[in-house]
Formats: structure tokens, C-alpha cells, sequence
């Protein structure tokens, strides 16, 4: 049988500490709480290392039925159905429970009877998540302990749920609107290079042994083969190397700040970076207002969903000068980085106290503005993709029937 270590505390508030033999950890945590004690970590022992961590803020986080990062997905259905329970009445450890009984999907029923096993032993909900990042982000935390101050947990809960739902629906469009031209990227790519490296050699072999003067087209064509053949090894490696210090620049401060300045700047791709980054900061603002959050919370959380350094620091510059007595709207506008419609309609929010209105506004019109840039992206890049890969293989085949042309020419 396992044997954990655990520490905790006692009824009286002194600290406990010691070993236990249980059959898991959940079997532990009960025959603690039997004797009156109330673990706040646990680490079977010999496995230390992946049971028990350390959350940013130092805290001691336990890893009592640890399971794999759940998918935003799952959490925006374990937030609708847990909001549902207790619009229904149900208290919220008995909701909890119901979850666990009715949660198909064994990560998120182990996830929701260690969250209810906690929340049993006195601690708050928000406490419970915040020891779980991987699952539920700060802005998740912040919006579920606002929703427990207030005593309007289930509305906030329902809140989180529409959020959730919509910026995943908002990744979708994204996602799906780069992946179809990314393929057909790859796909043209492989089919050319195979062309150039392959058949295009044995091909020109031919106009080779006749030892006669080439077109200048066939003599281009044949060098970048005859490149791309004797050199594919070098290519492929050199792309690697540039693929692997890109990724490293980017794993620093400095490097993630220029490719995210870069990006900005790039033609239609920058314009929907900035439209998709301002809708997710003005939506989750707009969600974290309603729910009760402070407005400097709230800007410091919402900033961390944009994805974006030049567009956080923008809004963390504006959120120092608020600190000062500034408004809102002054100081995104001074950045540069965000459009005059955005700053105009928070400057009304503010003079007519409907920021919360004005934001969710805001992010209804950039979402629809993200929908209309992709719909025109991908009606217009599907066939000049065609066009370029048309134009690319009209070229070789033309440089390779010029010879024939002349030898038939000739032989007249």
C-alpha cells in the first residue's frame, strides 16, 4: 500500500505533519480528515518531484490526483454545467459532486473530485483553482473570487462560460483561416522541389549530350535544379538551424517584442494580429468589469490575453498613467497602437459611466471586423495560390519544350 507524507493543519490551527498509508491520496486526504486534520500538501513518497510543486506566487500547490492539462473546451463546459447546477439551487460542493458522477471524460471527473475533495476540507473555490494554472488562467481566478465576494457566483460562472466559448470560437477562425493556405503551401512546395530535384535532372540530361547552345530559360532552370540536387541536404539543414534560433530568439523578451512589432507591420496579417488582440482585451475587460473586478485588475489580467508585447506594453503604460489620475483613453491613444474608433468609444464609456457596454461593443464590431478581413483573405489567396503554382510549372515546362522546339527546328 502507498505511503504519503502530508502536511496541513489541526481543529485548533496548530500545524500537522507526518506519514499515512492509503490505497491514494483522495483515501488519504479522508482518513486525515477523520482525525482532524486538514492536508494542504501531500507527496507519496519516492515521487516527490511530480506530485507537489511550486505556483509563482510561492505557494505550496498540491498535485493530489494530478491530471493532464484539460483543453479550453473542457473547461468552458465544466463552467456552463457547473453554473447550471447552481442556478438549480444545488450548493456548490453538492454541484461538484454531481459532476464527478455524471463527467464521462476521466480528466475532468479526477480534476472536479479533487477540486470538491479541497473545497470540503474549508477551502474557498477560488483558492482551489488558483492552485491549478495549467487548467483555469488568472482571469478565470479573478472573475470566480469577484463572483464569490458578491454572492453571484452562478451568473459569473455563466458569464466565464459565454467568454470562454467565444474567444474559442474566435482561435477557430484563425486557425482555420491560416491552416488551409498553409497546406497548400506545403503541399505546392513539396510537389516543386520534387519536380526540380527529380525529374527536371533526367530530363535535361538529354539536352545535355547534345552539346548544342541552350535557351536561356532551360540554363536557368537547369542551374537551379542542379542546385536544389547537390545542395538539398545543406538547404534542409539551413532551414532547420533558422527554424531552431527562431525559436530560441523568441523564448526572449527582446526577441518576442520585435517579432510581435514585425507582425504588426505586416500587410493584412498585422491588421488582423491588431483587430484579434484588441477584440480579446476589450472583451475580457468587459467580462471582468461586469463580474466586479477593479479596473487596474482587470486591464492587468485582460493585457495577458492579446498575445502580443508591443500591444501589452501599451496597455500596461496606460494602465500606470489611470494609476496617476489619468482617463482611459488618453493614453492608449498617445501609444499609437490602437485604432481611433477604439480609444473615441472607451472616451464616451468613460463620460457616460457605460465602459462595460462600450467595450463589449467594442469587441462585437473587431470580432465582426475579424470575420470580414478573413472571409476576404481566404476567397483571395486560395486562387492567387493557384495562380503562382500555375505560373511556376508554366515556366519549367516552357523551359524545357524551348530545346525541343529547336531540335525539331533543326532536323526540318
Amino acid at each position: 500500500m502507498p505511503v504519503y507524507q502530508y502536511k496541513g493543519y489541526r481543529n485548533d490551527g496548530g500545524t500537522a505533519a507526518g506519514i499515512i498509508d492509503a490505497e491514494s491520496p483522495k483515501v488519504a486526504r479522508v482518513k486525515l480528515r477523520k482525525v482532524g486534520v486538514f492536508p494542504t500538501d501531500m507527496v507519496e513518497q519516492g515521487l516527490a518531484t511530480t506530485t507537489s510543486s511550486t505556483n509563482t506566487s510561492g505557494r505550496s500547490t498540491t498535485g493530489i490526483g494530478r491530471s493532464p492539462a484539460l483543453s479550453t473546451t473542457d473547461v468552458a463546459m465544466m463552467t456552463r454545467q457547473l453554473a447550471t447546477l447552481l442556478v438549480a439551487g444545488l450548493p456548490l460542493v453538492e454541484a461538484l459532486g454531481v459532476m464527478v458522477d455524471q463527467t464521462e471524460k476521466k480528466s475532468v471527473k479526477s480534476l472536479m473530485a479533487d477540486i470538491r475533495e479541497e473545497i470540503r476540507g474549508g477551502a474557498s473555490y477560488s483558492a482551489v483553482l488558483e492552485r491549478y494554472p495549467r487548467e483555469f488562467s488568472q482571469i478565470y481566478v479573478h472573475m470566480v473570487r469577484a463572483g464569490e465576494a458578491s454572492g453571484a457566483l452562478d451568473q459569473i460562472l455563466f458569464r466565464l462560460a459565454e467568454f470562454l466559448e467565444k474567444q474559442l470560437a474566435l482561435k477557430h477562425k484563425v486557425t482555420n483561416a491560416v491552416l488551409y493556405p498553409a497546406l497548400m503551401l506545403i503541399v505546392g512546395v513539396t510537389v516543386l522541389f520534387f519536380l526540380m530535384t527529380f525529374v527536371v535532372p533526367k530530363i535535361t540530361a538529354v539536352f545535355t549530350s547534345l552539346k548544342q547552345a541552350l535557351p536561356w530559360p532551360t540554363v536557368v532552370l537547369m542551374s537551379i535544379s542542379h542546385f536544389l540536387a547537390d545542395y538539398w541536404a545543406v538547404i534542409l539543414g539551413g532551414v532547420g538551424i533558422t527554424v531552431w534560433a527562431a525559436r530560441r530568439a523568441l523564448k526572449t523578451e527582446a526577441g518576442q517584442l520585435t517579432a510581435d512589432r514585425w507582425l504588426l507591420k505586416m500587410p493584412l496579417m498585422g491588421e488582423v494580429a491588431r483587430m484579434v488582440a484588441i477584440s480579446r482585451l476589450t472583451s475580457t475587460m468587459a467580462t471582468m468589469l461586469a463580474s466586479g473586478v477593479q479596473l487596474l485588475d482587470a486591464m492587468d489580467v485582460a493585457k495577458r490575453v492579446m498575445n502580443n508585447r508591443v500591444l501589452e506594453y501599451a496597455v500596461e503604460g496606460a494602465r500606470q498613467n489611470i494609476r496617476e489620475g489619468e482617463t482611459i483613453a488618453e493614453p492608449l491613444k498617445r501609444s499609437g497602437e490602437f485604432p481611433a474608433l477604439v480609444t473615441h468609444m472607451i472616451a464616451v464609456g468613460e463620460r457616460s459611466g457605460e465602459m462595460e457596454e462600450m467595450l463589449r461593443r467594442i469587441g462585437h464590431i473587431y470580432d465582426g471586423e475579424v470575420d470580414r478581413v478573413i472571409t476576404r483573405f481566404t476567397s483571395l489567396l486560395e486562387p492567387i495560390m493557384i495562380l503562382a503554382m500555375g505560373i511556376l510549372v508554366f515556366c519549367i515546362v516552357v523551359a524545357i519544350l524551348l530545346p525541343i522546339f529547336e531540335m525539331g527546328q533543326m532536323v526540318r
